[in-house]
């Protein structure tokens, strides 16, 4: 009996879950959930997420990082996720891909942050240096020296999980939202958000030729098994996770103190 291509080839198998507008939150749930109770690797792809919605890092804390007032008023969600990194504004614009994986998965990365960012850094630009002139710029994936996406990982005892919202458009508007971030790359050079940032459909032909090139490169180092939603069951479970939808109370005192602090 003849083995399975993978078998042959030595590669370890990755799952591929393909999704289009799952609200952020309950992806982020499910990613928390496949790191810390799978032992399986997977690839996350998820076009665009329902509402404009604000995520933060884990340490995140609104009073400075977002501009509370506003967002109150127009009901913006705020979400504090489970892994690390910096503050973002997504929306049916925004690109997702996750990667979640097993700590042997890749021979010889060493699972610290640093050397998954420059793997990462290595995957992505197998597909999009063709397009225009990519860099992995600290901890952002860059045309030239504009942003297009931002990254966030957490690491536990065995599986690491590196995801990514890459902006293939946004709305300028939604960015008024956000503080100036206070720790911010050296290559920013204090410039608004705007300035900073670029838009992926500027560079790239398509979405579609952006995700099977990133299919296509993973293929190099997995072997990729699509992977059906419905074989996951509900996105949210029991397990008790670290993402949290803030409420409107917090938000409010949030406000409140920083309205405090500033008098």
């Amino acid at each position: 009996m003849a083995l399975p291509q993978a078998i042959k080839a030595g590669l370890p198998c990755m799952n591929l879950l393909r999704m289009t507008a799952v609200p952020i939150l309950e992806q982020l749930y499910l990613e928390e959930r496949l790191l810390r109770s799978s032992a399986e690797n997977w690839c996350i792809i998820n076009h665009g997420t329902s509402l404009p919605t604000i995520v933060m890092g884990i340490s995140g804390r609104p009073s400075e990082l977002v501009e509370l007032k506003p967002v109150l008023r127009d009901q913006i969600p705020v979400i504090r996720r489970f892994s690390g990194g910096g503050t973002v504004i997504i929306d049916n614009g925004t690109l997702f891909v996750s990667l979640i994986c097993n700590k042997n998965a890749i021979p010889g990365l060493q699972p610290y942050p640093h050397p998954i960012m420059s793997w990462t850094g290595q995957l992505y630009g197998q597909v999009l240096c063709e397009f225009g002139d990519f860099h992995l710029r600290e901890n952002d994936y860059a045309f030239n020296s504009h942003k297009f996406g931002g990254n966030a990982q957490s690491i536990i005892k065995d599986r690491w999980i590196h995801h990514t919202s890459f902006l293939w458009d946004y709305d300028a508007r939604n960015m008024e939202y956000l503080k100036l971030p206070s720790r911010a790359p050296k290559y920013r050079s204090a410039r608004s958000h705007v300035e900073f940032l670029c838009r992926m459909k500027d560079y790239v032909p398509s979405r579609t030729s952006f995700i099977e090139g990133t299919i296509k490169s993973l293929g190099g180092h997995f072997s990729i098994r699509p992977f059906d939603l419905d074989e996951l069951g509900s996105l949210s479970s029991s397990l008790s996770g670290s993402t949290k939808l803030l409420t409107r109370q917090e938000l409010e005192e949030a406000c409140t103190s920083q309205c405090v602090a500033v008098r």
